[in-house]
């Protein structure tokens, strides 16, 4: 009787102690378990492992995507040119009016003379065709390495390159004019004729990394008949990659006279398309004017100029050598005597479009050539 009331006592103490907090254990669970959403409940997924060379996801792409701006300087070069080709060197900014796709730019930054360095890209052509011309260029190249360096006492800079079926720097860019020279004279002719890939390539390999656009002048120097049989790029694209890299070509056209050369109009768009312009020294007839034209010689006593005019038989005269490096000088004075205008474009956003640029004035009888435009795209 004792125990069975013993047991029945620890029974109803369990009763009375226990279950109660056993049972509310149970009721807490089911609480949770409804508090909980699906998304909670559910399993989380194994993350990848990343992929290398991924790029970075964006969590949030509205905060994310914006549009870069940046107030920038645009610097234009500008040659001012009476009606005899002299520099014209006493205009001021008021002289002078910049338009961006059409519309007006407030100058900022104006100069006389420019302080911007040169970077010029020399390039001869040695093509087979170009046999009987090559030592009258290479000594007009002579003659600008000199007058553009300035017998080294500048920051200007001058590369040699040579093209035929393919091109080769010949010498890097370098303000020793005596190391150039040594390498001009040194070059031979011979191969086919690529000029479009020349162009490229100098762009491409040089003037990308010539510096900063908006730091330097950058130009091409070409002395070529403009015929191209063996590019692999068109016309378009080497004016294309001058655009890109800010370079103005200059164009020196060297087919003899008395003939007909597809290769002059060539010559000119490159020229016009970039900034630059061309010159044909050797365009005018033989005999009006002993620093121009072609003249061939002919047998001795032969006193007609225009004796042999053909391919075969014609050469140039030693007179030619000067008008083709009065040429080549006149540009590098040209380059010398550039006036330096500057803006900050009223359309600033770095979007990547081309803006074309046009310079005007309202003085008569001179002519202006500048930078034609450049790439609104982040350096």
């Amino acid at each position: 009787m004792a125990s069975s009331g013993a047991s029945r006592n620890r029974k109803a103490l369990w009763s009375c102690k226990i279950f109660p907090a056993v049972l509310a254990f149970l009721v807490f669970a089911a609480v949770l378990g409804v508090l909980r959403t699906p998304a909670q409940q559910a399993p989380v997924p194994a993350t990848p492992h990343p992929q290398v060379g991924a790029l970075p996801q964006v969590e949030n792409p509205d905060k994310t995507a914006t549009i870069h701006t940046n107030v920038q300087l645009v610097n234009v070069p500008v040659t001012a040119l009476n009606k005899r080709g002299m520099p014209v060197i006493d205009l001021n900014m008021e002289d002078f009016r910049v338009f961006e796709d059409g519309v007006e730019q407030t100058i900022s930054h104006f100069d006389r003379e420019t302080r911007m360095p040169l970077k010029v890209g020399l390039l001869l052509e040695t093509s087979n065709s170009a046999r009987s011309r090559l030592q009258y260029e290479k000594e007009a190249a002579d003659e600008f390495v000199y007058v553009v360096l300035r017998n080294g006492n500048t920051k200007n800079q001058v590369f040699l390159q040579t093209f035929d079926a393919s091109s080769s720097i010949i010498q890097d860019f370098t303000n020793d004019p005596d190391l150039l020279n040594e390498k001009i004279q040194n070059l031979k002719s011979g191969g086919g004729k690529a000029l479009y890939d020349a162009i490229y390539f100098a762009c491409h390999e040089k003037m990308h990394n010539a510096g900063a656009p908006e730091e330097t002048r950058r130009v091409l120097i070409v002395l070529s008949d403009g015929l191209d049989v063996q590019s692999q790029h068109t016309l378009n694209q080497a004016i294309s990659i001058a655009r890109i890299t800010e370079t103005m070509i200059y164009t020196i056209g060297t087919a003899a006279y008395g003939f007909d050369n597809p290769g002059d109009k060539l010559l000119e768009d490159l020229a016009a398309e970039t900034g630059g312009y061309a010159a044909f020294p050797l365009r005018q007839a033989p005999g009006t004017d002993m620093e121009t034209g072609y003249l061939s010689h002919g047998q001795v006593g032969e006193t007609s100029q225009n004796k042999g005019l053909g391919a075969d038989t014609g050469k140039f005269s030693a007179e030619r050598l000067v008008n083709l490096a009065d040429a080549l000088q006149a540009i590098g004075r040209n380059l010398d005597e550039q006036y330096e205008l500057g803006y900050r474009p009223q359309r600033d956003v770095l979007d990547g479009t081309y803006r074309n640029i046009k310079v005007v004035m309202a003085r008569h009888g001179v002519t202006l050539r500048w930078k034609p435009g450049y790439f609104a795209t982040p350096q």
